[in-house]
Formats: C-alpha cells, sequence, structure tokens
C-alpha cells in the first residue's frame, strides 16, 4: 500500500479532506529540481481532521470510495 505525506488545503466537505502533495522532479535536460505538487481528496469517516487546515497528515491507498476518493487519511 502506498502511504503519502501532505498538507491538509481544504476540510469543508464532509466526511473528506482535500490533501496536497508536493515532491521534488528533477528536469530531464537541465537537472535543476524543482516542486510538483497534487491533490488529492482523502477519505475522513470519522472527521478526525475537520477544521485542522494546514495540518500535515499522512495519508493510504484504499479502494475507491466514490469516483475521486481513493485515499484515506490515517
Amino acid at each position: 500500500m502506498k502511504r503519502l505525506k501532505g498538507k491538509i488545503v481544504s476540510d469543508k466537505m464532509d466526511k473528506t479532506v482535500v490533501v496536497e502533495v508536493t515532491r521534488l522532479k528533477k528536469h530531464p535536460k537541465y537537472e535543476r529540481r524543482f516542486k510538483v505538487s497534487k491533490r488529492y481528496k482523502a477519505d475522513d469517516r470519522d472527521g478526525k481532521y475537520k477544521g485542522k487546515a494546514g495540518a500535515i497528515i499522512w495519508i493510504e491507498e484504499t479502494r475507491p470510495i466514490s469516483r475521486e476518493k481513493r485515499w484515506k487519511a490515517i
């Protein structure tokens, strides 16, 4: 199972948090490193992270829960 570490950018939805994961990527030609970020919708059934925008959390890959949710906040 994959685990990613990211920052909560939105907790306004019910039972869902949006987590932004940032990583460093290397340019193929110039070999300079730059930041790339991606947002994932993670399941938060028990409301553990409600009202905690800006918190750093771990998300874990899981079965498809809805059309866009394939991650679970742990």
